[in-house]
């Protein structure tokens, strides 16, 4: 859907004259994607019938469109529902138009909306099977661990002191007070102390960064959450979008708070 910007365009409005009605349909998300690799062909067929004066309105998704490819470890395919009748919803008090957006100057109004409707899958063993595909995927990791036959030794090997370690000290040094490191060189010593505890308090943070305090809080702001009540009161933590803490570990981090 296009919003109207502030820019001025001229509106064709040759289609009003014809008094076109058109139809605002709401439609699952995996159904308009589906669509999307159509490529021409036909997606479906519309069927409208009206019984004893009233008007029953569905949709049926082609079958070569009915597969959907899972992208994950191993592939696999689901069935998607191939039929879906509409819930039909009046327009109401309001005005709805629908245009379309011609060149840089230019809209056209297509028509006004006379009906309003939802596009819902039939509830089969098919959608259910889609539903737990969706699920599956949305519940996957971003980060996974691995277990190691023999150690890395081509990449990333310890040293004794990094080297924003040793610039953060030579400005220190020089300045006489804490000096603003890079602050994507703040992230990653944040982040890591992040894999090691899950909740700091605004002190310990300071310690491990070496970083003044106005300038670490507006970091933390950006990934993380700051706890005001609760067992773990005046602590820091990662936004839940952060996180990746392994099943367990959120528990023992909880566990170890209450025991402090």
């Amino acid at each position: 859907m296009r919003t109207m910007s502030d820019k001025t365009q001229n509106v064709d409005l040759t289609r009003a004259k014809q008094n076109t009605g058109v139809w605002l349909v709401k439609v699952p998300k995996y159904l308009s994607q589906q669509w999307g690799k159509a490529s021409g062909r036909e997606v479906g067929k519309l069927q409208i019938t009206k019984n004893q004066g009233k008007t029953t309105v569905s949709f049926s998704l082609s079958e070569e469109l009915a597969v959907v490819e899972s992208k994950g470890e191993k592939v696999s395919s689901v069935r998607v529902p191939t039929d879906h009748p509409f819930t039909m919803q009046s327009v109401g008090g309001q005005t709805l138009a629908v245009f379309t957006d011609c060149s840089s100057d230019q809209i056209t109004l297509e028509g006004l909306v006379v009906q309003r409707a939802e596009c819902r899958p039939a509830v089969q063993e098919s959608y259910m099977k889609l539903k737990k595909l969706q699920i599956e995927e949305c519940a996957k990791p971003i980060r996974l661990s691995q277990q190691l036959e023999k150690a890395v030794t081509t990449n990333y090997k310890p040293v004794s002191n990094h080297t924003y370690n040793v610039e953060y000290e030579k400005k220190k040094k020089e300045e006489g007070k804490r000096a603003r490191a890079d602050k994507q060189k703040v992230l990653e010593m944040l982040f890591s102390a992040f894999e090691k505890h899950q909740y700091y308090n605004i002190k310990d943070l300071v310690e491990i960064t070496k970083q003044p305090v106005t300038y670490l809080k507006e970091i933390l702001r950006e990934i993380g959450v700051y706890n005001v009540r609760g067992p773990h009161k005046s602590t820091w933590e990662l936004k839940p979008e952060y996180r990746h803490y392994q099943d367990g570990e959120e528990e023992e981090e909880e566990e170890r708070g209450n025991l402090e």
